[in-house]
């Protein structure tokens, strides 16, 4: 079922046409009456009768709204131009709104990739782009889009993990873009059997579900500490390497292999250390 558009007469015109009939007929019942002719009555009533009901073929078409018309269960076709417009009285007609909406879907409750419980919501903006596919391929097409962008969300978020464990792994937290992209992507396949298309659609919450908020909590913490001492270690150990070479390069002092490692272990407890070490100066000799 593919929208297919159809002409329609201007409204107006074809209202003043109508009261004009009305008026023809009310005349002829009247004369009719007066002169005691019963042919002038008859053809007034039907006038009038004929009039009254081309006025059921007047309706209203909004800006950004289609009025689908149909005639005795067929589909006939689709009427764009704004106004008041006029069709056959025998047409039904359903009007469908192709203004660019958009909705929040509800906290969702779902495992991402790694297993664990997360809460998602996401904001969809669609429009109706065919009437004819919205009305006649599924009953109701909001709810349509309601209950197919919380089925597109759910497979989505499982999918991905909460964050990030691989270089180059893509995650919920992490990746807003990417996400976004594939979620759009999703509901415009499940939406297309239905004339909407989706605009956007962008992640609105990201969290982990309540009972395990605090254990993910740490262990981003865990982590993060990690990643911090890992960067830490990595910059020590390329400084030690670059002192080491430079006193040896500049011939400052020549130390056996038993004092560089005392002066590695040295150099690392003071570039690694939370706190600012206290130096101890040794008057002596090395030995």
């Amino acid at each position: 079922m593919k929208e297919n558009p159809i002409r329609s007469a201007a409204g107006i015109p074809m209202l003043l046409l109508l009261l004009a009939v009305l008026l023809v007929g009310g005349f002829l019942m009247f004369n009719g009456v007066r002169t005691a002719a019963p042919a002038w009555i008859i053809a007034g009533i039907l006038i009038n009768l004929l009039a009254f009901f081309c006025l059921f073929g007047l309706y209203m078409v909004e800006p950004n709204q289609a009025a689908v018309l149909s005639l005795f269960g067929k589909y006939v076709g689709t009427v764009k131009e704004n106004g008041l417009r006029w069709n056959n009285p025998f047409f039904g007609k359903k009007k469908v709104s192709q203004r660019v909406r958009n909705f929040e879907s509800g906290k969702l409750k779902v495992n991402e990739l790694d297993g664990s419980p997360i809460e998602i919501a996401a904001v969809i903006v669609w429009q109706v782009v065919d009437s004819a596919e919205a009305v006649y391929n599924v009953d109701d097409y909001e709810s349509f889009v309601h209950i197919q962008s919380e089925s597109a969300l759910r497979a989505m978020a499982t999918s991905y993990p909460y964050d990030q464990h691989e270089e180059g792994q893509f995650a919920l937290r992490s990746h807003a873009a990417e996400i976004s992209q594939h979620l759009e992507k999703e509901l415009s396949e499940r939406l297309a059997d239905a004339g909407v298309q989706v605009l956007n659609a962008r992640i609105s919450h990201l969290a982990y579900a309540p009972e395990i908020a605090q254990a993910m909590l740490q262990r981003q913490q865990a982590n993060a500490i990690i990643a911090a001492r890992t960067r830490i270690v990595a910059g020590a150990v390329g400084m030690v390497e670059m002192a080491l070479a430079e006193l040896q390069k500049n011939g400052v002092v020549h130390l056996d292999e038993e004092r560089k490692a005392q002066m590695v272990s040295n150099l690392l407890v003071v570039l690694c250390g939370e706190r600012a070490t206290q130096p101890i100066v040794n008057a002596g000799t090395l030995y």
